[in-house]
């Protein structure tokens, strides 16, 4: 079938994380698809450091896993190290982080995609958008051909209009070795779009046989390494490569400083905003002007290269500079670069300009992701990607869009976040964002989503089954925990091994499994537990879920209860050709933040900076409640 006689049902433009996603989502819903890329060697490239996971950013992953997309399985396939960080915390702080093989990532997202049914393939740059009206149509590509489309997702990542600086030196490109896009801001500009500009930045990459790690702290990775997907068609780790901790000086900040009126983010020469919370070593050192050392993470980026990520060294200083300072650090005085790091300015058009389908407002069947929206992270890209392609599927089907709120997901506050309060700064996931992290914990991802998406078609029945399975052997664990009583001879040996007080009589095994300084492991020696954990198959997933339902089951029913009443105003909408200047009682601000936000709910405009209780009152007011 030729593309000049094609109207596909989504087009989705830009091949990294977001439009990998979103290509794979809008596919797998039986939508036709088409995905434009500038590379197709380059599908899903790890464009900065070769890792999946992290704060909050790993229950994203664990997200997108539950809801049937592919960014879990790949990592799975693919890594090279697991940690569980913030193990030492409650539950709702756990978060998976793995690193990855950078070249067998990026191969593992392009086998699957081609695997992928009603998924069609083109390379080429996407110079512009076709309109009727108020309605996108399709794109116009460098080759000048027009090809239609009933969607479009755009998730051009840092391409539009790429500028990329090394010291005083600055060229077009979207990465490193890769050309910058242009065309598409210029179309939506003139449409009446807002767009503005954002930097980021990317470490050397040096020569991991240069490096003398004897100098360094070895960071291995968990013993029992665990894995992001629910499936059981992937496999924790057997074997790991350790990644390597490092520190810098005051010799490597002086020689730092000494370039700093060479450095484009610090003479004034790029004037965006860069990312506060993965900041380059020259904004550490600026901002932490009395810290004399800042750590450097050693990263490989692979098994069998030696390619070598240089974690906390972003830089867009000249070359000599960086040469000259990175020696300074103890075990790199031999160092060999691959490549030098550098800083990129990119178009971006700010998120409140969206639904929370991630639709445009004005346009309509238009759809953005990723860090065309303002966010920085292959995480916060691939879950949009993923809801941008859902809904751009469900949209072609004529059916609701399919929406994640606050207490459903990480992805629902990401997305509300991205689209009530808008970000000036590159927006990057924290578990402090979510108000209701005991209910968003990485371990349970399954049980809130997979339903979800099962409901729409997207979730497998594999995935399903799975779900209901753990559901079934978590609630017979707990009936059993809550009926078996033990005697206080075979308890108290347990708890005076452990220090703690002694019962004075035979007692619920579901009582003494709730002390917070009690674990299963110091139980599973009583011979009632054991038999039963065997002879239903009870494997440590579900023995975590009954851990945490047992310990913490008070603080989740509190957040649960708040939860409850914030939804009340969820289900109290605002019309969406509401004239909010005839509310005279309301504030100018809040007059001025609501007309451009156009909030749907009475919730969601009590989350926009600048609306207070009193307005919010006064809304009630207005709708009659």
């Amino acid at each position: 079938m030729s593309l000049f006689s094609t109207t596909y049902d989504v087009i989705v433009v830009g091949g990294g994380h977001a439009g990998s996603e979103a290509a794979a989502a809008s596919a797998n819903l039986g939508a036709h698809t088409l995905l434009i890329t500038m590379s197709l060697q380059n599908i899903a490239q790890m464009s900065c450091n070769p890792a999946m996971g992290g704060i909050a950013k790993g229950q994203i992953v664990r997200e997108i896993d539950a809801l049937g997309g592919y960014s879990g399985i790949v990592t799975d396939t693919t890594a090279i190290q697991f940690k569980m960080l913030n193990k030492s915390k409650g539950p709702a702080m756990w978060s998976p982080r793995a690193q990855s093989d950078r070249m067998r990532f990026a191969e593992e997202w392009r086998n699957r995609l081609e695997q992928t049914e009603n998924l069609d393939f083109f390379q080429d740059s996407v110079s512009g958008l076709l309109f009727d009206g108020d309605t996108i149509v399709g794109v116009k590509t460098a080759l000048g051909l027009e090809i239609k489309s009933k969607t479009v997702v755009l998730t051009a990542g840092t391409f539009l209009n790429g500028l990329i600086h090394v010291g005083e030196k600055t060229f077009g490109g979207g990465r490193a070795g890769e050309s910058a896009s242009t065309g598409i801001t210029e179309d939506l500009v003139a449409l009446g779009f807002e767009s503005g500009r954002m930097k980021t930045g990317t470490p050397p990459r040096v020569d991991g046989r240069s490096l003398d790690y004897s100098k360094m702290t070895e960071q291995p990775g968990d013993e029992h390494p665990e894995k992001f997907s629910y499936l059981s068609s992937t496999q924790p780790l057997q074997k790991q490569r350790s990644c390597y901790l490092a520190h810098t000086n005051k010799e490597v900040h002086n020689l730092l400083r000494d370039g700093f009126d060479r450095s484009p983010m610090f003479n004034g020469r790029i004037k965006s905003t860069g990312p506060r919370y993965c900041p380059s070593i020259e904004d550490k050192i600026d901002r932490f002007a009395t810290k004399e050392s800042h750590q450097i993470f050693v990263e490989p980026e692979g098994w069998d290269t030696v390619e070598i990520y240089v974690n906390g060294f972003s830089t867009s200083l000249p070359e000599d500079v960086q040469d000259k300072a990175i020696r300074m650090i103890p075990g790199f005085e031999n160092v060999k670069f691959f490549r030098y790091g550098y800083a990129i300015e990119y178009d971006y058009f700010p998120p409140t300009q969206l639904t929370h389908s991630l639709e445009t407002k004005q346009i309509k069947n238009l759809f953005f992701a990723g860090q065309i929206n303002g966010t920085t992270g292959y995480e916060e890209a691939a879950s949009q990607g993923l809801m941008a392609g859902i809904n751009a599927a469900l949209k072609v089907q004529n059916k609701d869009p399919f929406i994640l709120k606050r207490d459903e997901a990480y992805i629902g506050v990401l997305i509300d976040d991205l689209i009530t309060k808008g970000t000036e700064e590159p927006y990057r996931m924290f578990t402090s964002r979510a108000e209701y992290r005991t209910l968003l914990r990485q371990d349970n991802a399954d049980l809130r989503l997979t339903p979800r998406s099962f409901e729409i078609g997207l979730a497998s029945q594999e995935r399903m089954d799975r779900v209901l399975e753990k559901r079934d052997s978590t609630a017979k664990l707990i009936h059993f925990l809550t009926n078996l009583s033990v005697q206080k001879e075979r308890i108290n040996p347990i708890l005076e091994a452990k220090n703690l007080a002694l019962v004075s009589q035979s007692m619920k095994l579901i009582k003494i499994a709730a002390r917070p300084q009690l674990s299963f492991s110091d139980l599973v020696h009583l011979e009632e537990l054991k038999g039963f954990l065997s002879e239903h198959a009870i494997d440590q997933e579900i023995i975590e879920q009954v851990e945490i339902h047992l310990k913490y089951s008070g603080y989740i029913a509190k957040e649960r209860n708040n939860a409850d009443k914030l939804n009340r105003l969820e289900n109290v909408p605002i019309p969406s050709n509401f004239d909010y200047n005839k509310v005279k009682s309301l504030s100018y601000e809040a007059r001025e933040k609501l007309h451009k936000i156009k909030p749907i709910s009475i919730s969601q405009a009590s989350r926009i900076s600048g609306v207070s209780p009193s307005d919010v009152s006064v809304l009630l007011v207005y709708m009659g409640r």
